[in-house]
């Protein structure tokens, strides 16, 4: 665990608030419930346990308040219906972040609470103070029961959401996540035990909640972590209800280095550029939902998502529509060889999509389903005077579907607060360049003044020499970029991005920028990323340490 770790997760500014808060309130809850135990005058015989008993009750309030607790940022549609009120005043963006700190914290309280309650079990049969032994306990009560199989479900739960795991087998984070509805089940009946009463043996009545308030003198405190239960749970049912609406699957696009590009038709979908949505593809999987973002921009008459052939469920999708392996490699092989853009033609071509004839596919297309949309932080783009756009890979798509939105908005004449556009894709092979390359085109050529959008291409993994060649013969003196085929050229290696913010502020300041600004008043530059965190914290950093009492630069990451 770095030391730069630790600043990010609890030093920056507004985690550190929220940590401070969070952690705060857990401690307060923990003292409250070990104060309300020990000075209980009916538990006084359950209070002979001494600490054991109290540190076990005062972790079992923290975990109840940190079980209503983690869902609530899983509630997307709230979240997405709340973001534009009041992502100023809560990190809507970061809820999965946020979801994330819950779970660590009921990781350590669950380990505080069980060990406790292993001493007292241990302790009840040691000082007799009830005629019970530790094996009873735990393994013939409710309590010891659903305590042991709620452990169970976290052990898989939590081995399973490593970031590791997550990215090689989807699957298995998927499913075990959705184990937590038997976790909850067993967390609201954990109680019906009786652990904690005043009588020698168990009160239990026949109606629900199946024990005596009387004698049984827990917290109760599963009738106020119920309710985000049932907010989620009713959520779950209206997006199920919502995805099983109209949906056609219309057309399929193969792009090189496995990108297959889904157009589907769905009357009922409204969104905005820059959100996320889930597919589900019944015949691949009746239970697998999986994030995509949305490439295709609200005024045109379909929904588009990229889905890049990477795990077990794409490249059975790829299959099953007629574009596997051996498709897409004969498409990268000819997108590497690369052609000289013919000047006579308005678009050069570089096999950068083949769309696949659907007659002649042996079978019918697959019936599609789709959740969202859900809110993603480049939605803010027009609320900034300079955005900045950077993509790494296909971590590209959410700004392709804004550069589409930004060109219709611009033929109306409606761009907001946005003066200036920088776009960045950092690619590590040239064939990738083919998932967007005529859209690219089109945006380019559609600019009518040349510096409100500037397109920056890197080219980061070694080039070989048949390509190298390639480029040496084509791109001296030409219009166009032998790789992209776009008037802005590739630039190789790594992007400086302390250099790039640095001019971008300087640039600013003197007003070169952005004409008739004027130094009095503060720009506010907005970058937006999507990609891998390592870039990501680099990109920040140099965010952070350009900003100026002239310029503010923001930094916003995408996240599912």
């Amino acid at each position: 665990m770095s030391l730069a770790w630790f600043r990010r997760e609890f030093l920056v500014k507004r985690r550190l608030v929220f940590n401070l808060l969070f952690y705060a309130s857990q401690l307060a809850l923990f003292a409250l419930g070990w104060y309300l135990q020990e000075t209980n005058q009916k538990l006084a015989a359950l209070n002979a346990l001494k600490w054991s008993v109290w540190s076990s009750r005062g972790a079992g309030l923290t975990l109840a308040f940190n079980a209503g607790l983690l869902l609530i940022p899983m509630l997307r549609n709230v979240v997405t219906l709340l973001r534009p009120k009041l992502v100023w005043l809560f990190p809507a963006d970061e809820n999965i972040w946020f979801h994330r700190q819950v779970a660590y914290s009921m990781a350590f309280w669950t380990v505080v609470h069980t060990t406790s309650h292993y001493v007292n079990f241990f302790n009840v049969e040691l000082t007799q103070v009830r005629t019970e032994t530790a094996m009873d306990i735990h393994y013939t009560q409710a309590g010891g029961i659903t305590g042991h199989f709620m452990l169970l479900v976290m052990l898989l739960i939590y081995t399973t959401a490593h970031h590791k795991i997550r990215h090689q087998c989807f699957e298995a984070f998927w499913y075990t996540h959705h184990l937590a509805f038997f976790f909850f089940l067993a967390l609201y009946s954990h109680a019906t035990g009786c652990f904690v009463r005043d009588s020698v043996n168990p009160d239990y009545i026949p109606t629900f909640p199946f024990y005596s308030t009387q004698h049984c003198l827990g917290y109760e405190s599963w009738r106020f972590s119920i309710w985000p239960g049932i907010a989620y749970f009713a959520e779950r049912m209206y997006r199920e209800y919502r995805a099983r609406r109209g949906t056609r699957l219309s057309t399929v696009l193969v792009h090189p280095s496995g990108a297959m590009e889904l157009r589907i038709i769905k009357p009922s979908f409204k969104y905005t550029a820059g959100q996320w949505l889930f597919v589900q593809v019944p015949e691949i999987s009746r239970f697998q939902w999986h994030p995509f973002t949305i490439t295709s921009a609200p005024e045109d008459p379909y929904v588009s998502v990229h889905i890049r052939q990477v795990g077990d469920w794409t490249h059975s999708l790829g299959e099953r529509l007629g574009c596997g392996p051996s498709v897409v490699a004969a498409m990268t092989k000819a997108a590497m060889k690369g052609v000289e853009k013919d000047e006579d033609r308005d678009g050069g071509s570089r096999g950068n999509f083949v769309e696949l004839d659907l007659s002649s596919l042996a079978r019918p297309l697959p019936q599609v389903r789709l959740d969202g949309p859900y809110g993603a932080p480049a939605e803010d783009v027009f609320d900034n005077e300079v955005a900045v756009l950077i993509g790494a890979g296909i971590g590209v798509t959410p700004f392709i579907s804004i550069l589409k939105h930004i060109c219709y908005r611009q033929k109306k004449g409606d761009l907001g607060s946005l003066r200036r556009v920088e776009f960045f894709w950092v690619c590590r092979d040239a064939p990738s360049f083919g998932w967007f390359q005529s859209l690219l085109q089109q945006v380019e050529a559609a600019q009518f003044d040349p510096n409100f959008l500037r397109i920056n291409i890197y080219l980061t993994q070694k080039i070989d020499e048949n390509m190298l060649w390639n480029i040496a013969v084509n791109d001296a003196g030409a219009e166009y970029d032998p790789l992209t085929l776009l008037r802005a050229r590739t630039m190789f290696g790594r992007p400086d991005w302390k250099s790039i913010y640095r001019r971008i502020r300087e640039a600013i300041e003197i007003g070169q920028y952005l004409p008739g600004n004027t130094t009095q008043l503060k720009t506010k530059v907005g970058t937006y990323f999507c990609g891998p965190g390592a870039l990501a914290r680099a990109i920040k950093e140099a965010t952070l340490q350009h900003t100026s009492n002239s310029v503010k630069f923001t930094f916003a990451k995408e996240h599912f």
